[in-house]
């Protein structure tokens, strides 16, 4: 089983939308970045867990956990001129950009600031607190995860 994290903004979708969602089930869509499409694309499996992380807000930090409960498949808001991630140049026939179905598994007992993470050695390789990487999805260390869950 892998580790993920993956950044939502909360006014637009957060750990309360997924919750409140039918089944606690919805799909991660919208991703326009290469390197995160690949590894929902490629890397993520059905039953990996994943940090909900709370981005551009007044506290970003991670708030709750999910499972990848579908693995990647074409996301068809690119191909819809009427939806906000429309993307002309991507085809049905060989599609550009890919999502996965999410399942709310709980909330954490609190929000984990960034600005905490960020002050852990424990945590010093972890992509989400290294300088300059603004990934919507980034994979997660077996021992960063826990770490994580013990801050908690």
């Amino acid at each position: 089983m892998n580790h993920w994290l993956m950044k939502s903004e909360p006014d637009v979708f957060g750990i309360d939308d997924l919750q409140q969602a039918p089944g606690g089930t919805d799909h991660w869509d919208g991703v326009r970045n290469y390197q995160a499409r690949n590894m929902m694309r490629d890397q993520m499996k059905k039953g990996d867990l994943v940090f909900f992380y709370h981005s551009n807000c007044a506290e970003p930090g991670i708030v709750g956990i999910m499972k990848v409960v579908r693995e990647g498949y074409p996301d068809p808001t690119a191909f819809d001129p009427e939806e906000k991630y429309y993307d002309p140049k991507s085809d049905p026939d060989k599609p550009r950009w890919y999502m996965v179905d999410v399942k709310f598994v709980r909330k954490l007992k609190r929000n984990i600031p960034l600005a905490e993470l960020k002050a852990c050695p424990e945590l010093a390789e972890m992509p989400l607190v290294r300088k300059g990487n603004r990934l919507s999805i980034m994979p997660v260390t077996k021992a960063q995860w826990d770490f994580i869950l013990s801050l908690e």
